[in-house]
């Protein structure tokens, strides 16, 4: 993963991430109150082997080999039970010697003659009494039992105190402000690759960058999240001044400069699933292209579930498939919006077979008429990947416009949408990003720009198009 994918996951997550970091932390402050304390007091031995006779530099040295070479053996005796026993005897503690070595902790130095006593215990006071007391009785076992010679005699290794244990006056255990601190660094560490796996496991559309990944296809355009959609779904004509009407005008721009298949200026909005914003960006984009003088068309080919003529606030009742049945002429369906070059083409009654229509000789026929009678043709289908007439459609037009929900179309629905495009021969002019969050990543907004729009709407509603 790029650095950059990376920051955007965790910014996109830093609530989930600080929510597990608070958490572990909780624990970990929790968890120090509740441990019992517990403290260490340590002792340090030095160990020595005299030569009988030894009077030169080697045989020095080779009475300190023998030591080094004892002591790694001594530390294991440190808490075998023949040293521990005889200190249980003498404090009459309520334990074994398998349990009192549980406590015990001896180890040396490499290359020294050294053994260090370290003893744990809830009350540091006692914890100090037992390590002199283990290494009093390791001295004993060693000198007096294990090293004597067999004639008898003083013996050969001599074990001394170093350092005598002394009372601890904090705690080993816990360590409140490193277990705080490890169970941040864990709670962080979690949370991060919490992100990352939900992030890779979640394949919906989040940004410009998803769909990028999918293929050559690009980004047309970026709308935001309007919770006011299903009320007023017209945003260029009911706020112009507003981000979300400049971000319909930027897709307008973009569509304007791609290359049309000779004068032949039609496209299909459609998208993936249903419910990801294609009949309200058609609406909107229709009215964007007749602000610029253009005439345009916007026509509902959606026969299954029809949704133009309530954006648009018009008579639906008459409309395309009475065209396509031969029940109607064009001059007798289509309806003036606004008082520039919009007219409006209702998708009419729903019929028992809207595939065969939309395919049929008298759609193409259709569809060559008003490509020569309108700067533009925007029409509005159903969803690519439910049924085939969005798919059927895209043959007999210059390109197809694919609208995709953030953060609720998947990567495999866009991709599939698209193949199924490609695959009949027809042309994706784009990609057009709707229900963009404002926030968090592939956010959208443009800002504040109020001071370069009019306080009136540019294209009056049908309220005003007889005027």
């Amino acid at each position: 993963m790029e650095l950059r994918a990376f920051v955007a996951v965790v910014r996109s997550s830093w609530q989930l991430i600080v929510v597990l970091a608070i958490g572990a932390v909780l624990v970990g402050a929790v968890a120090s109150l509740l441990t019992t304390k517990t403290y260490s007091s340590r002792t340090q031995l030095f160990v020595s082997v005299s030569s009988l006779g030894a009077s030169d530099a080697g045989d020095l040295v080779q009475g300190s080999s023998a030591a080094q070479a004892k002591v790694r053996s001594y530390v294991d005796v440190v808490t075998s039970g023949r040293v521990l026993q005889p200190v249980i005897d003498e404090w009459q503690l309520d334990t074994t010697p398998a349990q009192l070595a549980a406590r015990i902790e001896a180890s040396s130095p490499v290359n020294t003659s050294l053994i260090t006593i370290r003893v744990t215990d809830t009350d540091p006071a006692r914890s100090a009494r037992l390590a002199g007391a283990v290494a009093a009785s390791f001295e004993t076992v060693v000198e007096d039992e294990l090293e004597r010679p067999e004639g008898g005699g003083s013996s050969l290794v001599t074990v001394e105190t170093l350092d005598e244990p002394v009372v601890p006056t904090t705690p080993t255990n816990p360590r409140p402000v490193l277990w705080i601190g490890l169970a941040a660094a864990v709670g962080l560490l979690g949370g991060v690759v919490l992100a990352l796996l939900r992030s890779t496991l979640d394949t919906r559309i989040r940004g410009k960058g998803d769909v990028e990944a999918l293929g050559d296809t690009p980004v047309i355009g970026a709308v935001g999240f309007h919770a006011d959609a299903s009320t007023t779904p017209l945003i260029v004509h009911d706020e112009p001044r507003s981000p979300l009407a400049e971000s319909f005008r930027a897709l307008r721009t973009n569509l304007q400069f791609l290359a049309f298949e000779g004068s032949r200026r039609s496209f299909v909005v459609t998208s993936a699933m249903p419910s990801e914003g294609k009949s309200t960006t058609a609406a909107n984009l229709a009215v964007c292209l007749s602000e610029t003088g253009a005439s345009v068309l916007l026509v509902d080919a959606d026969l299954r579930r029809p949704r133009v003529a309530e954006v648009m606030g018009l008579e639906g009742a008459a409309g395309l498939t009475d065209l396509l049945v031969g029940r109607a002429e064009l001059d007798d369906v289509v309806q003036p919006w606004g008082f520039l070059g919009l007219r409006v083409l209702p998708s009419g009654s729903v019929p028992p077979n809207p595939s065969e229509l939309l395919g049929s000789m008298a759609m193409v026929s259709l569809l060559t008429e008003i490509e020569a009678a309108y700067d533009f043709v925007v029409i509005d289908s159903p969803p690519l990947l439910p049924v085939t007439d969005a798919a059927v459609l895209s043959r007999c037009v210059s390109g197809v416009v694919v609208v995709a929900a953030a953060r609720r179309s998947t990567r495999h629905q866009l991709r599939q949408a698209l193949t199924s495009v490609s695959e009949i021969g027809s042309r994706t002019l784009g990609v057009v990003l709707t229900m963009v969050p404002a926030r968090g990543a592939g956010a959208y907004g443009y800002g504040s720009y109020t001071g370069y729009f009019t306080t009136q709407s540019a294209t009056p509603g049908p309220e005003e198009r007889h005027r």
